[in-house]
C-alpha cells in the first residue's frame, strides 16, 4: 500500500481520546454537588410524607364513618317521599316510580306511594315490585283517598310493599289476568242453567272459580299465582286470599281487608298513616328495621314532564300515527329534496314513535307485517305496479296493527278504527301517486329532442332536400321535400340524431269573402 493511500484512510478513521482520570479538583467539585442534592431529596421526600399523612386523615374518618354506618342500622328518614301511582300502570307509570325510589334511598327518605290503579301491563307491574323489593328504604303503600282502588297490578304492589294501607272507602283485588277475567262460566254450571231456565240467577256466592280454557291460560293463572304468593309470605300477609284474588278476581274493602290481614293499617290521610306506622318492625332487604316515621315532613314529588311525555308517547296508537308520519315525511322529503320541514318532522315523528314502541311490549310478528306493509306501500310510490304492491302492503299493514302490542290490558290495544283509516289512507295516497304516475306515462313527452315533434319551424336556408331551420330557438339540419326557400314554415315530423325530419306547413284556409 503507498504511503499516501495509508494516510488517506487514516483520516478517515474516528478520533479516539485517551481516558484521564479526574483530577481531586473534579472529585471535589462533584462530591460538593451530590451533598448539595441529599437535602433537597430529603425535603421533597418529607414534604410527600405530608401530603400522604393530610389525606389519609381526610379519608378515614369517611371510611370509619361507613364502616359504622353498614355495621349498624341504617339512619333513620329525615323525610316522606310522596308519590302518586294514578291511572293504569305502564311503561310510564314504571319509569317514574323506580326513579322515585332512587332518588328517596339517596336522600335516606321513606317513601309513601299513593296508588289508585285499575291494573296495567305486567312488564311494568313487576319492574316496580322489583324497585320495591330492592329499596333500601321503607315503601309504604297506601290506596287513597277515599274511592281510589287497588285492582289487578294495583293488588301485587299493596302485597310486595313493606307497610300496605288503605283509605276507607277503597279497595283492592281482581287480580286474574285479564284475558281469564272475561266472565266465561264453567261448561257444567252453564248447561245447568240452561236447563233450569233463564230466569234463574246465578249463585250467590259466585260459583266456581273460573277454569282456563287452554294451556296458555292455565300457565298465566298458575304464574300469577305462585307470584302474589310469595310476596305474601315475604310480607306475612293473607297468602290464602291472595290466591282468591287471582283465581276468582276476589275484592275487599279495606275494613276487610284488614280484618283478614291482607293490608295493615287503615287510615284516613297521609299524617295518620305516618302515625299508625310508627314504631312497626319491617323487614328492609335482609334485616329487620324498627320505623320512626312520627312528625316526619312530607314532600310530594309528581310526575315531572319527562314521566307526562312518556305517557303521552306511550299509547299504541299515537306510537302508530308517529311512525307513519314519520315514514311519509321521510318519503315526501327523498322526494322533493331541500324542502327540509317535512324531512324534519318526519325524522323527529319516527324517533318518538320508535322510542315509545322500544318501551312497550312488542309482538316481533307485528312489527314485521307493520314494517313489511310500509316497505310495500313506499315500493308502490316508487315503482308503480298498478296497486298490487300497495293492497299488499295495506294487508300487511292492518294484520301486523293488530297484534302490534303483545299486552293483556285493553288501554293499550290499537285501536281498530285508528287502524283502519291509516291503511285507508294510505292506500288513497299509493293509488293517487300511481295514477298520476300512469297519467304522466301517457302524457306526450314535451321535454328533449323527442319534444320537438310536431312543433314549427322556419327555414333558414335549403338546397335540394336538405338545409337548416330553426326550431325552439336553435339551429337544427334538416331535411325534407325539394323545393323549400329560406322563411318558409314547417311542422318537424320526426327527429333522427341531431337531425329534423320536415314537412312544409299547409296553408291557413281562408275566409270565404262575403258578397
Amino acid at each position: 500500500m503507498k504511503p499516501g493511500t495509508a494516510r488517506k484512510w487514516s483520516t478517515l478513521e474516528p478520533t479516539r481520546r485517551a481516558f484521564r482520570p479526574p483530577s481531586s479538583a473534579h472529585r471535589d467539585l462533584g462530591d460538593t454537588r451530590m451533598h448539595a442534592r441529599v437535602p433537597r431529596l430529603v425535603a421533597d421526600l418529607l414534604h410527600l410524607l405530608r401530603l400522604l399523612g393530610c389525606l389519609a386523615a381526610l379519608l378515614l374518618p369517611a371510611g370509619w364513618g361507613g364502616a359504622r354506618a353498614a355495621d349498624g342500622s341504617a339512619p333513620p328518614p329525615r323525610a316522606a317521599v310522596v308519590l302518586s301511582l294514578d291511572g293504569i300502570v305502564g311503561p310510564a307509570s314504571a319509569d317514574y316510580v323506580v326513579r322515585g325510589l332512587a332518588g328517596a334511598a339517596a336522600q335516606h327518605a321513606l317513601v309513601v306511594l299513593r296508588i289508585d290503579t285499575p291494573g296495567g301491563l305486567d312488564a311494568s307491574m313487576r319492574e316496580i315490585i322489583r324497585a320495591i323489593l330492592a329499596s333500601p328504604v321503607p315503601v309504604l303503600a297506601y290506596v287513597a283517598p277515599g274511592g281510589a282502588r287497588a285492582a289487578s297490578a294495583g293488588t301485587y304492589i299493596l302485597y310486595a310493599s313493606h307497610v300496605a294501607a288503605m283509605a276507607p272507602a277503597t279497595n283492592l283485588g281482581a287480580a286474574t289476568p285479564v284475558s281469564l277475567g272475561g266472565g266465561f262460566t264453567p261448561p257444567d254450571d252453564q248447561a245447568e242453567r240452561d236447563k233450569a231456565g233463564p230466569g234463574t240467577a246465578a249463585p250467590a256466592d259466585g260459583g266456581k272459580p273460573a277454569t282456563p280454557r287452554n294451556a296458555a291460560e292455565y300457565k298465566a293463572v298458575n304464574d300469577a299465582v305462585a307470584y302474589i304468593r310469595a310476596l305474601a309470605d315475604l310480607r306475612g300477609r293473607n297468602a290464602d286470599w291472595a290466591e282468591q284474588a287471582v283465581r276468582e278476581a276476589a275484592s275487599l274493602s279495606a275494613s276487610q281487608a284488614l280484618a283478614r290481614n291482607v293490608i295493615d293499617i287503615v287510615a284516613e290521610d297521609t299524617p295518620a298513616l305516618l302515625a299508625q306506622a310508627d314504631g312497626r318492625t319491617v323487614r328492609v332487604g335482609a334485616a329487620n328495621a324498627v320505623l320512626r316515621t312520627g312528625g316526619l315532613a312530607l314532600v310530594e314529588r309528581g310526575p315531572d314532564w319527562r314521566t307526562r311525555l312518556l305517557g303521552v308517547i306511550t299509547n299504541p296508537n299515537l306510537a302508530l300515527i308517529l311512525l307513519m308520519v314519520g315514514v311519509y315525511g321521510l318519503i315526501f322529503e327523498f322526494m322533493s329534496p331541500g324542502a327540509l320541514f317535512p324531512g324534519v318532522l318526519g325524522a323527529i315523528c319516527l324517533l318518538l314513535g320508535l322510542y315509545a314502541l322500544s318501551v312497550l311490549p312488542l309482538s316481533y310478528a307485528g312489527a314485521g307485517l307493520v314494517a313489511l306493509g310500509a316497505a310495500l306501500m313506499v315500493a308502490e310510490i316508487f315503482t308503480p305496479s298498478l296497486g298490487a304492491l300497495g293492497v299488499g302492503g295495506a294487508l300487511s299493514f292492518v294484520l301486523g296493527a293488530t297484534m302490534l302490542v303483545d299486552a293483556d290490558t285493553p288501554a293499550y290495544a290499537v285501536s281498530l278504527p285508528l287502524v283502519g283509516g291509516v291503511a285507508v289512507a294510505s292506500l288513497g295516497l299509493t293509488f293517487l301517486i300511481a295514477r298520476l304516475a300512469l297519467r304522466s306515462r301517457r302524457a306526450p313527452q314535451v321535454s328533449g329532442a323527442q319534444g320537438l315533434v310536431g312543433r314549427r319551424g322556419r327555414v333558414l336556408s335549403w338546397e335540394r332536400d336538405q338545409g337548416f331551420v330553426a326550431a325552439d330557438g336553435e339551429r337544427w339540419r334538416a331535411r325534407g321535400p325539394a323545393g323549400l326557400a329560406a322563411g318558409d314554415a314547417v311542422t318537424i315530423r320526426a327527429v333522427q340524431g341531431v337531425t329534423l325530419h320536415v314537412a312544409p306547413e299547409p296553408p291557413a284556409p281562408q275566409a270565404p269573402s262575403r258578397p
